[in-house]
């Protein structure tokens, strides 16, 4: 079994607010759970109103699924016409139960 986590952090240049960035990481995790099925959440940087970072993980048997799975994601974040600046991302995954 593999598990693949991936760590973006993005700018938010435009927003002014908590409740604003909120609701565009709110619609980021929405449409990235339900289009990918992978678990997201806003992981870092709760209270700075400008900086996201939000954690992805997939399950998977292979590890090139995986990657490829989390890579997608990515490239969904960065194409999705929301007004964010991608900063870094990580994609690392991790063989578990002796693979």
């Amino acid at each position: 079994m593999q598990v693949g986590v991936c760590r973006i952090r993005f700018r938010l240049p435009e927003n002014l607010t908590l409740k604003g960035k909120r609701q565009i990481v709110k619609s980021i995790t929405a449409r990235v759970g339900g289009r990918f099925n992978v678990s997201i959440a806003e992981v870092d940087d709760n209270d700075l109103w400008q900086l996201a970072t939000i954690g992805i993980a997939c399950v998977s048997n292979d590890s090139r699924l995986a990657n490829e799975v989390l890579s997608k994601v990515v490239d969904f974040i960065i194409h999705s016409h929301l007004d964010i600046e991608m900063l870094d991302y990580e994609i690392e995954i991790i063989p578990v139960f002796g693979d």
